[in-house]
């Protein structure tokens, strides 16, 4: 029976948390004291210290020779289970897809275990269900979250293989992949180059296309004009420039995950360029004709730039240089702060993750202030202003060396593209992952803390004093840090729930319901009983996880539903999390 005794120690541990994160929350959004900028510097320290050495201290504390295997199998066969129903649904049925399965897993399977996990669970059950929270932490971060990482790098493989070689993918034998490339999220652009073996299999490199928004520019002002209000793709001496016209930019594209409607209204519209707005564009820098006031859009090498020094947790902004276009000074759009295992941008015009570069070097043009997302667009089959069929490519490639110039690109709806063999294709995806891995710091916390772990509790190594507490005196202040981001992040947002009523109601379901009642069906199986079987029940029911989160972003795989679940999830979880326990002990 749960007395008040038990749930004011609940409180004891849970509340400072909320209380870190609602100062946060008030700091920007009720007493202006901190700017974007400063808060994307409390957001890097972080990402880059506080977590990675959070990560550290719990893992290397945690006796890895006496974990719980029955628990760890039971979190391991809900996740499992998920898996083969959303892979079975995605196969069988019209409504399934890769992009659904990716978001439904983290929704229902990937909690805030590190950070409210932790404390929450130690205040209802005690010590040892903190251990457990730990065991789960050193899993989701080995081997779910580079699952994840594997899922969406397979996912932007078949798409940029799809839009490139739609009627020979399948005579593919080898990647290159250059070491610049850190990723298939869609977000910077690549070319691809085949070479043609002597048995006709296709030898594929993948690089960075090689025009740069500086290159651009600086042709501009040598007197060209780059100006995008040609109805058609037209000759340009652009070369390796991918240039995209105005009026055919409502036709289908295959990746159409990176466009979205206010780079339509953006562009069309002509308007309002150099306002902030909710969304900017995914699609890569507007080009804007000083002297004309017309714009362009055009994908370029760098996509967004950044600064070496661009963090993890790092708000997502606008340009970090403001600049002024006509007069009207350019909008500055902070959106969330971000962990990222890569240099890509996780979200529109942002800051880049440890990633070279200038930061705002170039023009950032928002789209319209509208916010258009309700707005539904017709992209395919779609007549002209005269009655036209307007079903014609929106791509120009002009001299771009990629295979798109040769093989005229074929929507992916129109047919079955035919993948590469499996071999080559897990041999590109794995070369992205670990591309990612290695710049993430919260990878080295994961390995090195494990690892420490295995040697002190072998051989009873006690750590150096002086390195214990340089460690503890910054893992200490990483949980009330973690939350005191979150609570900027939510300040930061133009609204709570971004998804829509009816997307955040299902997604609070699975996250609430469906989750819990999942793990509680594979603990049942493992032979779970008592407090360990409710400690498994109220860790799914924790809110949604951060990393998730920062992924869908990254990849631009439903992210309005992902930041949803984290800050409405994070308002709802303790009132929630507190009925599971009073149920359970009942």
């Amino acid at each position: 029976m749960i007395t008040i005794t038990d749930l004011y120690h609940v409180l004891t541990a849970v509340v400072p948390l909320y209380v870190a994160m609602i100062l946060a929350y008030g700091s920007v959004k009720w007493w202006k004291i901190f700017s974007p900028d400063q808060c994307s510097g409390i957001n890097r320290f972080v990402a880059l210290f506080a977590v990675p050495l959070l990560s550290f201290h719990f893992i290397s504390s945690n006796n890895p020779y006496a974990m719980n295997y029955r628990f760890i199998f039971a979190d391991t066969l809900q996740k499992i289970i998920v898996l083969f129903v959303l892979a079975l649904w995605s196969r069988i049925s019209s409504r399934g897809s890769l992009e659904w399965s990716i978001t439904l897993f983290s929704i229902s399977t990937l909690p805030n275990t590190l950070v409210m996990g932790i404390p929450l669970l130690k205040g209802m059950y005690g010590n040892f269900s903190g251990s457990l929270m730990v065991q789960i932490v050193v899993l989701q971060c080995i081997i779910w979250y580079t699952l994840m990482l594997f899922l969406f790098e397979y996912r932007g493989a078949r798409t940029l293989i799809s839009e490139q070689f739609p009627d020979n993918a399948g005579s593919i034998v080898s990647f290159r992949v250059d070491s610049d490339v850190l990723s298939l999220d869609g977000k910077e652009p690549l070319e691809t180059e085949a070479e043609v073996g002597e048995n006709g299999r296709l030898h594929v490199t993948v690089r960075k296309s090689t025009s740069s928004m500086s290159e651009i520019f600086s042709r501009k002002s040598n007197g060209l004009n780059i100006s995008g209000a040609s109805s058609t793709p037209r000759p340009s001496n652009l070369t390796n420039a991918e240039i995209y016209s105005v009026q055919s930019s409502r036709n289908p594209t295959p990746r159409g995950s990176n466009f979205n409607n206010n780079d339509v209204y953006s562009v069309v519209n002509g308007k309002n360029f150099g306002n902030g707005s909710p969304r900017e564009s995914n699609y890569g820098h507007l080009g804007y004709d000083e002297e004309n006031g017309h714009g362009n859009l055009s994908r370029t090498n760098g996509g967004y730039p950044a600064p070496s020094s661009a963090g993890l947790f790092s708000p997502v902004a606008g340009p970090l240089l403001k600049k002024k276009i006509n007069g009207v000074e350019g909008g500055r759009d902070l959106h969330m702060f971000v962990w990222s295992s890569s240099a890509s941008p996780v979200s529109e015009g942002g800051i880049h993750v440890l990633r070279g570069g200038d930061c705002g070097n170039e023009l950032h043009l928002g789209a319209n202030s509208k916010d258009y997302e309700g707005e539904n667009f017709r992209f395919r089959n779609e007549k002209g202003p005269s009655g036209t069929d307007q079903r014609e490519p929106v791509l120009s490639k002009l001299g771009s060396g990629s295979t798109s110039v040769l093989y005229p690109k074929t929507s992916v709806e129109d047919k079955k593209i035919t993948m590469p063999p499996t071999s080559v294709m897990t041999r590109l995806i794995l070369i992205m992952v670990w591309r990612k891995l290695i710049r993430n710091p919260n990878t080295y916390s994961s390995l090195f803390g494990l690892t420490w772990s295995l040697v002190s509790f072998k051989w009873h190594v006690e750590m150096p004093a002086i390195i214990a507490k340089s460690i503890s005196i910054l893992s200490d202040a990483g949980l009330g840090m973690a939350m005191f981001s979150l609570g900027l992040f939510m300040a930061l947002q133009p609204r709570m729930i971004a998804c829509g009523k009816s997307l955040a109601a299902f997604s609070m379901f699975v996250r609430f319901l469906m989750g819990p009642a999942i793990m509680a069906a594979a603990s049942i199986i493992v032979g779970l009983r008592g407090v360990l079987l409710h400690v498994a029940i109220v860790q799914a029911a924790l809110p949604q996880g951060i990393v998730p989160f920062v992924f869908a972003k990254e990849y631009n795989v439903h992210p309005d539903i992902l930041s949803t679940g984290v800050i409405f999830g994070m308002l709802i979880a303790l009132p929630i999390t507190l009925v599971y326990y009073i149920l359970l002990g009942l």
